[in-house]
């Protein structure tokens, strides 16, 4: 019987490079984003891609991802990966984000769980889990970012409450948190820090790494590796954890 995960932004960036680690470790994805194109380039790069569907979806509206799984005449879930988000600034006023990024990362995610989780207790696997892509963010204060700050720190609450609340049906629920990563997204942030700093993008790159230990940003592919060990069936034992990935620039 396939094991089927569903994973939500897996069209671009982290989201991609876990489905591609999934994919290889044999589930069947159901990939979920608001961009139906850069799910079908993900799917095309998969292992075995008829095993897999891609769906238009934005977790912010409630339903859509119930829509997906309905259209996937799927019956159970064996994981689901958290990861659809948006990142960037936000200042008080007519044009503030803060709206746009809670309801994206933090109450966008609550109805991904949640609209799962039916599935999620219908599977037969003796654990199931469930992976929420936080950042490293929720644990520091960024000038300009208090959404984005507020919506990541939101989501390692809700990690900790829902596994203490689905414990019962052995659902598994974690949190990582990425520190600097290797996408598109970052480079957009180091673009905006090089700009507002009238420095290159290179300068800006040599700033931003200073405050890390190993003085580099991590690649897609070691959050994914990660995240696949998190949904394996070798792990069984954490559940409410946050698991932070950020070549030491942040030591708890």
């Amino acid at each position: 019987m396939p094991k089927f995960v569903l994973i939500t932004g897996a069209g671009t960036g982290i989201g991609r490079s876990i489905a591609l680690t999934l994919a290889d470790q044999g589930f069947s994805l159901i990939l979920c984003g608001r961009n139906l194109e850069n799910l079908e380039e993900t799917k095309i790069q998969l292992k075995n891609p008829e095993n897999h569907s891609t769906h238009s979806c934005d977790i912010r509206k409630i339903g859509d991802v119930q829509f997906c799984l309905d259209k996937t005449n799927t019956e159970s879930l064996y994981g689901l990966v958290a990861n659809a988000g948006v990142g960037g600034e936000n200042t008080f006023g007519e044009r503030d984000r803060w709206r746009e990024i809670i309801e994206t990362n933090l109450t966008g995610t609550y109805q991904t769980v949640q609209e799962c989780l039916p599935y999620l207790q219908k599977d037969t696997a003796s654990y199931k889990k469930v992976v929420i892509l936080s950042s490293i963010l929720a644990r520091l204060g960024v000038p300009g970012y208090s959404a984005y700050c507020a919506s990541k720190a939101g989501l390692l609450g809700l990690t900790r409450s829902l596994a203490a609340e689905h414990s019962g049906d052995k659902i598994l629920i974690n949190a990582v948190c990425p520190g600097w990563v290797n996408t598109k997204m970052a480079w957009e942030g180091i673009e905006g820090f090089a700009e507002s700093l009238n420095i290159t993008k290179e300068e800006a790159y040599q700033e931003a790494m200073k405050p890390v230990p190993l003085g580099k940003m991590s690649e897609p592919e070691e959050i994914a590796r990660f995240v696949g060990y998190l949904l394996s069936e070798k792990q069984n034992s954490l559940t409410g954890q946050t698991v932070d990935i950020n070549n030491g620039a942040l030591m708890p």
